[in-house]
């Protein structure tokens, strides 16, 4: 056999062995996927707890369904820019409440509203009665980068929940985790509530098909490419 077709033959079967190798590596990704998904899940048809019988370790209390109960500090709520729904630009508005006998607050989503930016927004005509009895899921703050500057001009508007720099904002400390709030609207200043994300597979088996196609081809290409040689 000739050099070029030694050559040839070592590139494509590297090639295939590469591919192969993503295939599986994206099938253990699915199966992470898989038992994530069971495990929240899970937590989502659990009953619902009181806010102080949450773990304290914030990955266990994620999407854990929790009962709701305090005064809403309409004064100190700030606003998630950039958030869509339904293709229309908008903002979340996310209220601290305050809770009897316990100095920490805990930020609630209450919902989100038209934005024609998606940047600013005048949430005064979106206040709901001060006091909150009511239910949500728990959501944990995002803990890698990058984190975008506070931005002097919009104090109190974040593109993502940095909670290092969210307790700059607020007079009293928040909780490391905040609630979306899932009760339904009962009046039409009652912004529209934030559903939870699908729990989906994600593209990781369509990943491993393409890989594992590629392998395939790269190796008939070499096998049909050998014998008209």
């Amino acid at each position: 056999m000739t050099l070029r077709k030694w050559i040839l033959s070592i590139l494509a079967i590297s090639f295939a062995a590469i591919s192969i190798a993503l295939g599986f590596w994206q099938l253990r990704r699915l199966s992470a996927r898989r038992h994530a998904n069971a495990l929240l899940a899970a937590r989502r048809n659990a009953p619902e707890v009181e806010l102080d019988s949450l773990p304290r370790d914030t990955a266990v209390a994620h999407f854990r369904r929790v009962h709701l109960r305090g005064i809403y500090d309409h004064e100190q709520e700030i606003i998630l820019t950039l958030r869509g729904r339904n293709g229309s630009p908008g903002i979340n508005i996310l209220t601290p409440l305050l809770r009897a006998n316990n100095d920490t607050a805990v930020l609630v989503n209450r919902g989100w509203i038209y934005s024609p930016d998606g940047m600013t927004a005048d949430t005064r005509p979106w206040f709901e009665a001060d006091t909150l009895n009511g239910a949500g899921f728990v959501e944990t703050f995002p803990t890698k980068g990058p984190f975008a500057p506070a931005n002097p001009a919009r104090p109190r508007s974040f593109r993502r929940l940095n909670r290092a720099e969210l307790l700059k904002a607020f007079p009293y400390p928040i909780a490391n985790y905040y609630v979306v709030l899932t009760d339904s609207a009962q009046s039409s200043n009652v912004p529209p509530r934030v559903e939870a994300a699908p729990l989906d597979e994600g593209p990781h088996r369509n990943y491993a098909i393409q890989w594992f196609s590629f392998a395939a081809i790269s190796i008939v290409g070499l096998v049909i490419f050998l014998r008209r040689t």
